[in-house]
């Protein structure tokens, strides 16, 4: 069996188009580079090329700017995420060796690096920088363009050493949050439980409240959640995962055995409460970037598979007391709520079919970000997939060409092994089923994913008039968010 290669980052850089450079300076423009092996001429090269592709192309395509390029063995990717700056990602495409060894041929598979994947990496890639580190135009204006090189050697070196490009698929286009529904007494709970938080420290401006990798509740914007939600599953918490394990956040001898169990400790702040003299690291974040940006140190606490994340105005000077306060009020009363949720989860929640000719589906509703699918078999992207790749990859194929759909429409592929795909787009919904039927013609196809979509349709009217309740009432969309979840669980049970 021939073996195909991984999909490998060639370089990435990050250039300012606004220097008017005067000839041997041209490095000036190079804002951030990687690999740093290349030499500076690699890198004014690469850079002053790709300026003059978006300066030519620019002359056909007034209306919008260049996206991509296509080259035998790389795919180049732009994205100018304010004005005058770019960012370019270059891709090794993967490849297969054929033939025997006196004559070997070099297929490159180009297939299997979508431009609308690999264009939402670059997206995350600036919208988690904006987080910890604000614009770039505004760091270059408040401090200088020496201290944005600096922040970008900083952010993007350790940033770039996590991305996984071969694991990347659909799910990065979505950059979707995996809801939690509960019923409404582990719910209200939870809800009292931030109420009161936020009382009695009024200093707490949101809350965001997770359990396992599923959001329940959150009190900030939408967009700011997709990116934070993003940054916790895919970084922060799975680093805490071995501590974890190893019980670094069990009490090992209380006090007294008829005290409540406290599992609680901080994964951003003061590692151990009894030893700290200091605050420890408690990064400080952007949110409301696109109207007015604001500061607020972002404070993560854990116990059990709960976690609760506390965003405090910026302006505030934080103590090791105030931790020990909301360590005492958090503690036990956090450790409580999550071992009922982790009970509810255990009699409730319906793990998907594990047949091979079970439907694999994914289902993304752009209204409130939300995502569900069970053909992930984690939030996390680590390539863990309950179906063939090439599956995933025909829905990515799908979604880069929903606009052709409009407003909605269908698409039915069949697959050289017998596999059914089919991608529906409705109402900002999108869904996605693949179905394994050896002797199934397009007639049955579509009767069998109109008995499987069919009931869901209703449950989609009524997110539709939850909007328009929301805009009536003014109701902050992550509200709206957490009313609809049971809603949007009850329609997935017909999926499966």
């Amino acid at each position: 069996m021939m073996a195909k290669s991984e999909i490998e980052l060639k370089n990435f850089f990050i250039f300012s188009s606004s220097y008017e450079s005067k000839e041997g300076e041209e490095y000036n423009k190079v804002l951030y580079y990687y690999p740093p092996t290349d030499d500076i001429n690699t890198q004014v090269n690469n850079v002053g090329l790709v300026e003059a592709i978006i300066k030519f192309t620019g002359n056909f395509k007034p209306s919008g700017p260049l996206n991509s390029l296509h080259t035998l063995k790389k795919r180049q990717l732009y994205f100018e995420p304010e004005p005058n700056y770019w960012m370019v990602i270059t891709i090794n495409l993967p490849f297969i060796n054929k033939g025997s060894n006196e004559s070997t041929v070099v297929e490159y598979i180009e297939e299997d690096v979508h431009d609308t994947i690999y264009k939402a990496v670059l997206k995350q890639a600036y919208a988690m920088y904006r987080l910890f580190s604000g614009t770039y135009t505004s760091t270059e204006r408040e401090y200088s363009i020496t201290a944005l090189r600096n922040k970008f050697e900083h952010f993007y070196t350790a940033y770039l050493k996590t991305l996984n490009l071969s694991n990347c698929d659909i799910l990065n286009v979505f950059s979707g949050i995996h809801f939690l529904p509960l019923d409404k007494q582990n719910f209200l709970n939870v809800q009292c439980f931030i109420n009161a938080l936020e009382c009695n420290y009024p200093i707490i401006e949101y809350v965001s409240f997770l359990f396992n990798d599923s959001l329940i509740w959150s009190g900030i914007e939408p967009d700011d959640t997709q990116i934070i939600y993003q940054y916790l599953i895919s970084t922060l918490l799975p680093a805490n995962i071995e501590t974890e394990l190893q019980g670094g956040s069990i009490p090992r001898n209380p006090s007294s055995p008829f005290a409540s169990l406290h599992y609680g400790r901080f994964i951003t702040g003061p590692t151990n409460l009894k030893t700290a003299h200091t605050i420890g690291k408690v990064p400080k974040i952007f949110l409301n970037n696109e109207a007015n940006p604001s500061v607020y140190y972002f404070i993560v606490y854990r116990a059990l598979n709960a976690t609760i994340c506390l965003f405090v105005n910026g302006g505030v000077d934080l103590t090791v007391e105030l931790f020990k306060e909301l360590d005492a009020f958090m503690g036990q009363r956090l450790s409580s709520i999550a071992s009922d949720i982790g009970e509810y989860c255990t009699r409730s929640i319906i793990p998907p079919s594990s047949s091979d000719t079970s439907p694999r589906f994914i289902y993304f509703n752009k209204l409130n970000l939300a995502y569900k699918s069970t053909i992930h078999l984690d939030n996390r992207q680590s390539g863990n997939v309950s179906c063939g790749k090439e599956l995933v990859q025909i829905m990515a194929d799908m979604n880069s060409r929903k606009e052709s759909l409009s407003f909605a429409g269908e698409t039915i592929v069949k697959t050289m092994n017998d596999y059914w795909v089919v991608g529906k787009v409705s109402n900002l919904r999108e869904f996605y089923v693949a179905l394994q039927h050896k002797n199934a013609s397009l007639i049955d196809i579509s009767g069998l994913l109109g008995k499987i979509v069919g009931n869901s349709l209703i449950i989609w009217e009524i997110y539709d008039m939850m909007d328009v309740i929301d805009c009536v009432n003014s109701i902050r969309p992550q509200n709206c968010i957490n009313v609809a979840q049971g809603l949007y669980v009850l329609s997935l049970l017909f999926l499966l």
